[in-house]
């Protein structure tokens, strides 16, 4: 399986085109949304992936968890905008590029996510080039993680199907590493904000409460709930068979508390950790 650089896909539109200018717009949510250290071990966040400037000062709020960490492998789950397929593609070798540097693809962790599910997981890095909601990760990881790997997995149909085996496959994978999980995930789109925003509390109460059945069963009865809800789903019970046992919601807003505050068309974004209270 060859090396692959994924260069940076929606740098200079969706986030900053240059390093000095990331560092300071991530600085600054990370300043306004900083969030005390939880007790116990954090095992997974769930974060929003639109444009830095809309959904960065809810982002803010989990990552500001990870202040500190020299070293440390995140898999990233995410929703596929561009590319219709059945399965979950992993990007298993390689390095992924932004104007911030290059992060190294963790390739054991990979190779054992693909061998743990073979039915559901494969190798394709193609299917991420274009893709936006994981690299809108990655402003906040590489600011935050001198010593950054990350391991990236897209969703197609976000199916039960998918969601089980890639849940199950994580939590075999995962098991005694030292990992934290990235749902990335938006809320309802293009709603006034008062419809937005009671849609939109019913999924923040799913996490809070970490009840993946009842955001599944949601995601399967309404549209326009969340774009990736499947991976929320799937990180929250993969996290759960990681050892966490309470989540934590740690901001909610819409596109309109940002940037021209406009309320007649929103998107809504949540931050949550889901954490293990014992060591």
């Amino acid at each position: 399986m060859p090396a692959t650089l994924r260069p940076a896909a929606v740098a200079g539109t969706w986030y900053p085109g240059t390093a000095e200018a990331i560092a300071r717009e991530v600085d600054g949510y990370l300043e306004s949304g900083a969030t005390a250290p939880l007790p116990g071990r954090l095992l997974a966040l769930v974060s929003p992936h639109a444009g830095l400037r809309y959904s960065g000062p809810v982002a803010a709020y989990g990552y500001s968890l990870l202040k500190g960490q020299r070293a440390l492998t995140v898999v990233l789950v995410g929703p596929s905008h561009r590319v219709a397929f059945d399965g979950v593609a992993v990007q298993a070798r390689g390095a992924w590029e932004t104007p911030l540097g290059r992060a190294a693809i963790d390739e054991d962790v990979a190779d054992a996510i693909l061998g743990a599910d073979e039915a559901i997981s494969f190798a394709d890095a193609a299917v991420h080039r274009d893709e936006h909601s994981l690299e809108m990760q990655m402003p906040f990881l590489q600011r935050l993680v001198p010593s950054l790997r990350v391991v990236p997995l897209l969703m197609g149909r976000q199916s039960r199907e998918e969601i089980e085996g890639i849940s199950a496959a994580l939590a075999g994978a995962l098991a005694g590493r030292d990992v934290v999980l990235v749902a990335s995930s938006d809320l309802s789109h293009y709603l006034p904000a008062s419809a937005a925003n009671r849609r939109d509390a019913a999924v923040v109460d799913h996490i809070a409460r970490f009840d993946d059945a009842g955001l599944l069963a949601r995601l399967e009865s309404q549209d326009n709930v969340a774009c990736g809800g499947g991976p929320v789903v799937a990180v929250m019970r993969a996290a759960r068979a990681l050892g966490a046992d309470h989540a934590t919601v740690l901001r909610y807003a819409d596109s309109g508390d940002a940037a021209d505050h406009d309320k007649s068309r929103v998107v809504g974004y949540v931050s949550a950790a889901l954490v293990a209270s014992a060591p």
